[in-house]
């Protein structure tokens, strides 16, 4: 029989990739995107999304639905509390419903220069947001490992492609750039640029989310979802410049957003995706890099 997937923040960067990536899985009968209007998985209560589901009865629930910033109040009710409501929810879908949702790589916290982190590791994240979306993985761990809900939860690592926004490094990176080659100035400023980071293709990300439905049971309930390679950040950027063009000065000044700043090193170790879901990342630093210039001057 074929999936049912009820998709959750299909308008948003990772989830516009992950609902074209779903509806292009020949497994999978009907993608249904429910809107804000339709149902606010942020601010709507549990009754709510409870009919939602029941009206449209998926086989399986994905949610991109989420935070970057904001006050911890507001991190909590964009990361925790919305694992938390589809969890309760998840009674109104029918029996064997399979819920996933997106974490985060700031779960982890400080590690150490060199090493892969695996989703056994110890977690200590160093801000709210990591914090937050641990929160909201344990949960779901949680309600897998007893039974109550069949759940996974993927820590994604640094997300890149075609429609990254500005909140991100990189998506900052391009949009001073084009800015800067518009007005012919000679230089850009970012933030501290010194930081190693899993960079992954945000298509490689959507690509896990067919893989995590079509398999039939999960032994295991957090997936790491990454690269596998460690890049410094001021590599990534200048790498953008050239593609881009750009021959300026590349300033370094300010602090780094507070969800990730203390964090000099991360790498996923992707070994247990492999190994139980049968995918590995396709495209490196450079394709994705790329696609990330041409989408902005397609647009």
């Amino acid at each position: 029989m074929s999936s049912r997937v009820l998709l959750f923040g299909a308008s948003g960067f990772i989830g516009g990739h992950v609902r074209a990536a779903l509806e292009a899985d020949p497994g999978i009968g009907a993608v249904i995107c429910p809107g804000r209007r339709d149902h606010d998985l942020i601010d709507g209560d549990p009754r709510g999304l409870a009919q939602v589901i029941g009206d449209h009865a998926p086989t399986a629930i994905v949610s991109c639905v989420g935070r970057l910033g904001g006050t911890d109040s507001e991190l909590i009710r964009g990361n925790t509390l919305v694992a938390a409501k589809l969890l309760e929810a998840a009674s109104a879908a029918p029996p064997g419903v399979r819920l996933v949702r997106l974490g985060s790589a700031g779960e982890y916290g400080v590690v150490a220069r060199g090493r892969a982190v695996t989703e056994e590791d110890a977690c200590g994240p160093v801000a709210a947001y990591g914090v937050s979306h641990l929160a909201g993985t344990r949960l779901f761990r949680l309600a897998g490992e007893s039974g109550i809900a069949d759940t996974a939860s993927l820590r994604v690592f640094n997300p890149i492609g075609p429609g990254m926004s500005a909140e991100t490094m990189l998506g900052r990176a391009a949009e001073r750039i084009r800015a800067a080659l518009a007005t012919g100035d000679a230089e850009i400023t970012m933030g501290p640029l010194s930081a190693y980071r899993d960079f992954v293709d945000v298509r490689d990300l959507a690509a896990v989310i067919p893989a995590v439905l079509r398999a039939p049971r999960l032994r295991h309930r957090v997936f790491n979802v990454g690269s596998g390679r460690a890049v410094g950040s001021r590599e990534a950027v200048r790498l953008l410049a050239e593609t881009a063009g750009f021959g300026g000065e590349i300033r370094e000044q300010g602090a780094g957003p507070q969800r990730s700043a203390a964090v000099e090193w991360i790498q996923a170790d992707v070994r247990r995706a492999g190994e139980e879901l049968g995918w590995a990342p396709a495209r490196d630093l450079t394709t994705s890099i790329k696609d990330i210039w041409a989408a902005g001057e397609a647009g």
